[in-house]
């Protein structure tokens, strides 16, 4: 039996052959970001490469064990088993074929900002910092505050930071935390309530995936740059310069500001990481409505303005409203365990892409 190769499948794999001389080229390392990302590519290509072989051994052997069951009735159960696993792989490798979120690889830019609820709104904000944190943490990623504004009871009014995958992962940040972006609600008696009420409040969480340099370029005309002295709790860590940098897009109004860095060169160079990576998110939105409901978007599955989870204290219990997952770890969950919850909304995603490439 003869495998029917497709001209996209034929290019990946000769992709693939073409990655791995190139990762075993010494002088390639000598160039840590383009290596990582030749890396991360042949990662992703690696189950594809891996499956069509397995394909290929299995009907080479399902011929020969129907040749030899023709001459020796011993050999028939071997063909049988052989034949029940041509169709599961050939389904494995449908779904490792669905497009793929361009995005996938990447880092990603997060941003937390307090909503409805006042202080304990922002109290809420530093707990999901704090999960997020926790969870690269976890998977050996490296994350980064890059700025924010704290409240006066410890929250955050507002917080950006940037979270790095390792270079040997087969997806970048962006595949496991591109469906966070939403308003995250938490039900829980506020420290600020004398009367032991459970209160309602709410933050937004935006997740951006950090742009290549190639991706987007930003004319310095369009930008108004404000330095400002960095704010802080007080001690060694708080700057007594003009640091802190403060960029402003005028073409499209977006204001984002660094003071992590103690000087103000390294501030700008990280504000423009951030700023790159909303203007690649702003394009791409605008495309998405521009292209109507029949093009299925890549950035967002919800819209930022819909609930998109629950965080219940009383009950222990976490729901994701979007794909009807609940549990009762909430503890857990705050403390960076989250892949149960980030799995469930995968897979649905997985499940979506699939039925669409099907026509179901």
């Amino acid at each position: 039996m003869t495998r029917p190769v497709s001209d996209a499948l034929d290019s990946m794999l000769a992709e693939h052959a073409e990655l791995e001389r190139q990762l075993a080229d010494p002088s390639v390392h000598a160039d840590q970001a383009n290596a990582r990302k030749l890396g991360r590519r042949y990662a992703q290509l690696t189950p594809i490469a891996r499956t069509v072989r397995e394909l290929e051994q299995v009907h080479n052997d399902l011929t020969a064990a129907r040749e030899l069951a023709a001459e020796d009735e011993s050999f028939a159960a071997e063909a049988e088993e052989l034949a029940q696993r041509v169709p599961v792989l050939e389904s494995r490798l449908t779904e490792l074929l669905l497009p793929r979120d361009p995005h996938d690889g990447s880092d990603v830019v997060m941003e937390i900002k307090s909503g409805e609820g006042g202080e304990e709104s922002a109290l809420f904000a530093g707990d999901l910092l704090r999960m997020y944190l926790r969870y690269a943490e976890r998977h050996g990623w490296k994350a980064e505050v890059l700025d924010g504004t704290e409240s006066e009871l410890g929250g955050y009014k507002d917080v950006t930071v940037a979270i790095k995958g390792k270079a040997d992962d087969t997806d970048g940040v962006w595949a496991r935390l591109k469906f966070e972006g939403g308003v995250h609600r938490v039900q829980r008696v506020p420290v600020t309530e004398s009367q032991g009420r459970i209160h309602t409040s709410a933050a937004g969480v935006l997740v951006f995936p950090e742009a290549e340099d190639v991706e987007v370029d930003i004319d310095e005309r369009d930008l108004r740059v404000d330095v400002f002295r960095s704010s802080g709790k007080g001690g060694q860590g708080v700057n007594t310069t003009d640091s802190a940098v403060r960029l402003t897009h005028l073409p499209t109004g977006i204001v984002v500001s660094c003071q992590n860095e103690r000087s103000q060169l390294q501030n700008k160079a990280r504000a423009m990481v951030v700023l790159k990576a909303r203007l690649v998110a702003l394009a791409e939105e605008k495309a998405q409505q521009e292209a109507s409901a029949a093009r299925r978007g890549q950035i967002r599955t919800v819209d930022r303005s819909e609930r998109v989870r629950t965080y219940n204290f009383p009950e222990s219990r976490i729901s994701d409203h979007r794909v009807g997952y609940k549990a009762h770890n909430l503890d857990q969950v705050l403390d960076g365990d989250l892949d149960n919850v980030l799995d469930a909304l995968a897979e649905a995603d997985r499940a979506e892409r699939l039925a669409a490439s099907t026509g179901a």
